[in-house]
């Protein structure tokens, strides 16, 4: 069932989104494993382009927010209007009352807007003037950041990037495909002409199915010696959560349903691990120093660890 329609679902993306056939499929696990995207990468490589397209190829409604520095939380979240006929204040829902948000630049503004993606991105809700409100299900945002200025941005606090439970990055193209890039219009104007392949229900029934993969104990142990092992690792001074082991138990699941399988196997961990877990990584300044990066203790911590035999 997964794979048939992730097929249908990635050819029809692919008509516009060129370059990069796995991180479609990748944002596709994330979405069907429940999750929410980061996407880091440099200006002008699609990141808005695959956002777009997703959000019509799911069927989903749609909201994107161009963050700045002068954007408010309530520009998010929503606000409390009096009405002087009523006597009563209204709520007026913000851009996250969607089912695919698309926060775009997300580490353009200040942490207190940032701040107020929380509650919707755990708990598929906004508390506004003490009152809770309910967001269309599914919810899914997908972020996009330029980790390469740093002028006028603000670091993503490590709380709020544990609740993307992947960080991607689409990379440049290759030849062949810069050159199919070239022959398009632009992309955004494109992603137009994608055409809905589910519905929002069929997704939602989808994230359902995933509980029925099944995962064997000794891959939960694999899974779990790896995360803790995280935690011991000398240059990190914190490691992956157990919302990270969650988030890696779903995409391992994920990925063993888009191949065609319904049982998990260490290599479905492994594929994932790196894009699971390196931006739960917090280094130590030791390590920075030396340009470590996350992804490569991971790598090798894959290497070290030895996985089961099933």
């Amino acid at each position: 069932m997964f794979a048939e329609v992730t097929k249908k679902i990635t050819d029809e993306i692919k008509k516009v989104f060129i370059g990069n056939d796995a991180i479609v499929e990748k944002v596709l696990m994330t979405i069907y494993a429940g999750g929410h995207i980061i996407l880091n990468d440099a200006p002008g490589t699609g990141k808005t382009t695959l956002a777009l397209c997703f959000s019509r190829a799911l069927g989903l409604t749609a909201n994107r927010i161009q963050f700045t520095p002068d954007t408010m939380p309530s520009d998010i979240t929503g606000f409390s209007v009096y009405n002087s006929r009523t006597g009563e204040f209204e709520y007026k829902p913000g851009a996250v009352n969607c089912q695919l948000l698309l926060a775009d630049e997300i580490n353009r503004t200040s942490p207190k807007t940032q701040s107020a993606l929380l509650e919707a991105m755990e708990e598929g809700s906004v508390t506004v003037d003490g009152a809770t409100y309910l967001l269309p299900k599914p919810f899914v945002c997908i972020a996009t950041q330029n980790p390469y200025g740093s002028a006028g941005t603000q670091a993503l606090p490590d709380s709020q990037m544990d609740r993307f439970m992947v960080r991607l990055s689409i990379g440049y193209p290759e030849n062949a495909s810069q050159v199919e890039i070239l022959k398009h219009r632009k992309g955004t104007e494109e992603a137009g002409s994608i055409q809905p392949v589910i519905s929002a229900e069929k997704l939602l029934q989808l994230r359902e199915a995933l509980y029925e993969i099944r995962i064997e104990d000794d891959v939960l142990y694999y899974i779990t010696s790896l995360c803790e092992a995280t935690r011991a690792l000398p240059m990190a001074e914190l490691g992956v959560s157990p919302r990270g082991a969650r988030a890696l138990v779903q995409m391992a699941r994920a990925k063993a349903a888009v191949s065609g399988r319904d049982y998990v196997v260490p290599e479905d961990v492994q594929a994932v691990f790196t894009d699971v877990c390196a931006h739960r990584l917090v280094l130590r300044p030791q390590a920075r120093i030396e340009g470590t990066r996350a992804e490569d203790l991971l790598l090798d911590l894959l290497e070290r660890t030895d996985a089961p035999a099933l």
